[in-house]
């Protein structure tokens, strides 16, 4: 008794914008309905800024070079509150805001209806969960030990009021 959302929000990024229109065509099919792809920079992966599209070994050179700025942590990638001291960049736990801004924001957006519907966003792992933890779905423990490598679905569900469940899926 549920119905598909037919626009798909995805990150501008390729690999994500690539997994939506295999969702969209798979879910148009189930759905019987036309599906579409809206991209969106708010869905992106945690940005590091003017170092874009360098390798973390590419990063961490630069980073040497730089007298004004000191070594990152062993675990900067992974660590929630690090932000490279670069122009444009952000911590994972800012990526985070950003990511559960726009999820509250599509939700909030959709016109009310007398059924359940089902919303599909298409991101990255990293920010998805730090979103999570700003919705109030996942604990910041639960950061570092869960992964979303392979595109597997994870269902939280937008409840009244705003709040967020977690429904499905690890």
């Amino acid at each position: 008794d549920w119905s598909l959302v037919p626009a798909i929000d995805s990150s501008r990024m390729l690999r994500a914008w690539q997994t939506a229109v295999i969702l969209a065509d798979g879910l148009a099919e189930l759905a019987s309905c036309k599906t579409s792809v809206e991209s969106y920079d708010a869905l992106a992966e945690r940005g590091v800024g003017c170092l874009a599209n360098l390798t973390t070994t590419q990063i961490e050179a630069v980073l040497q070079q730089d007298p004004r700025v000191s070594e990152p942590p062993a675990d900067w990638k992974a660590d929630s509150h690090y932000c490279l001291p670069l122009q444009g960049a952000e911590s994972l736990l800012e990526a985070g805001i950003r990511v559960a801004a726009h999820l509250s924001q599509a939700m909030t957006a959709l016109p009310p209806d007398d059924h359940d519907r089902v919303k599909v966003f298409v991101g990255h792992g990293a920010a998805f969960r730090h979103a999570a933890y700003h919705l109030g779905v996942l604990a910041f423990e639960q950061l570092r030990e869960l992964s979303m490598f392979h595109c597997q679905p994870v269902f939280i569900e937008y409840l009244a009021g705003g709040q967020w469940r977690h429904v499905e899926g690890d």
